[in-house]
């Protein structure tokens, strides 16, 4: 079986091994407080272009989304994200589970606008029950989205524009932001998402991590504790110092291994977005495929992330051969399914996927 169904089913990259093997019999101190932790925050402050920016190693998504927003809500208030936002459909509630709601707006491409950002708010405030209704005080976006959209530099600062004056923290998920960022359409780059968030992190776990997130806070409004609640949220790793490791070694320039052409005319300085083209150049090979057989898709994207609308019949067939992940039902004949490629997919099943792909009857 051949596995598109998501982009974190490999390890970790090679030379991310060949570190933690390299130094794993080094004696450091605990959670987050060593010297290869450090590195990384110089390393992503730098990259960031935030040198007063608290950088935080968590353990997955689903702890930093959850620490994020505990961090930011008081108990009566909520988060404001697209109806596919992942704290809203995949994390079994955990925001819910810490006493704050997720407030669902609706969403056919995964992102949402300014607009309704600023109508729910202002529609909440000037309603005359407004107390007796859980308060927006956040917003949660994905950069992609769930679909593999991403959100221009515009739309970010329309969004950073309408959050700030109303008084909201703006948080932007990166669980594939290298994905994104390597996607020939983007115009979002870290020191971006610094200057126009108050909070967002870079995901380690889908781009070539082991584990882990490193989770950029540059409001100081919630810097101030939030050690304690990464511990509280069972987010905080003991051997911390193989977070920080990770993260150097996947953002240091100095770990990049042998870049191909490809990568160096994208400018790819280190492994982190050589991860990220690569996946983007895979993806698109299927794409290609796909559209010469005319598929359309659930949403249009290019990033790492592919949603075709293929036959029922189809869609057995080829789960024969590969795992992919179901998305919905389109209409009573097919289905959208997701093909996700990775930093470490394999140009040999790109390539017998291209070649099934071309030989459907359809």
């Amino acid at each position: 079986m051949i596995y598109f169904n998501c982009d974190y089913n490999e390890g970790a990259h090679p030379e991310i091994l060949a570190r933690l093997s390299a130094t794993n019999m080094e004696q450091t101190i605990g959670y987050g407080c060593d010297e290869y932790c450090e590195e990384a925050r110089r390393i992503i402050r730098r990259e960031c272009q935030a040198p007063d920016a608290d950088v935080h190693f968590l353990v997955g998504g689903t702890q930093a989304n959850a620490t994020i927003i505990l961090a930011a809500l008081r108990s009566y208030q909520g988060a404001l994200c697209a109806q596919s936002g992942h704290i809203n459909v995949h994390e079994t509630g955990a925001v819910e589970l810490d006493g704050h709601k997720v407030l669902g707006l609706p969403s056919a491409d995964g992102k949402i606008t300014a607009q309704q950002i600023d109508e729910a708010y202002q529609a909440h405030i000037h309603d005359a029950s407004f107390e007796h209704m859980v308060q927006p005080k956040l917003v949660y976006i994905s950069q992609p989205t769930e679909l593999g959209t991403l959100y221009t530099r515009a739309e970010l600062a329309e969004i950073s524009k309408v959050c700030r004056a109303n008084g909201l923290y703006l948080f932007v998920d990166g669980a594939r932001l290298g994905y994104g960022m390597a996607a020939d359409s983007n115009d979002v780059f870290l020191p971006d998402l610094a200057q126009l968030s108050d909070v967002f992190y870079i995901g380690g776990t889908k781009l070539g991590a082991l584990f882990g997130e490193a989770v950029v806070i540059t409001n100081d409004e919630l810097k101030k504790d939030f050690r304690y609640l990464i511990k509280q949220k069972g987010a905080m790793l003991a051997k911390g110092r193989l977070l920080g490791l990770q993260f150097s070694t996947l953002l240091g320039e100095k770990y990049m291994d042998v870049a191909s052409v490809a990568d160096i005319e994208k400018g790819a300085k280190n492994l982190y977005m050589k991860g990220g083209y690569h996946a983007i150049r895979q993806a698109n090979q299927i794409r290609e495929a796909l559209n010469h057989k005319g598929i359309t898709y659930l949403v249009a994207n290019d990033t790492n992330q592919i949603f075709p609308v293929l036959p029922d019949e189809a869609i057995q067939e080829l789960s024969e051969k590969y795992c992919l992940s179901y998305q919905e039902r389109v209409d009573e004949t097919h289905s959208a399914v997701r093909i996700c490629t990775s930093w470490a997919t394999k140009q040999e099943d790109v390539d017998a996927l291209c070649e099934d792909l071309r030989r459907l009857d359809i």
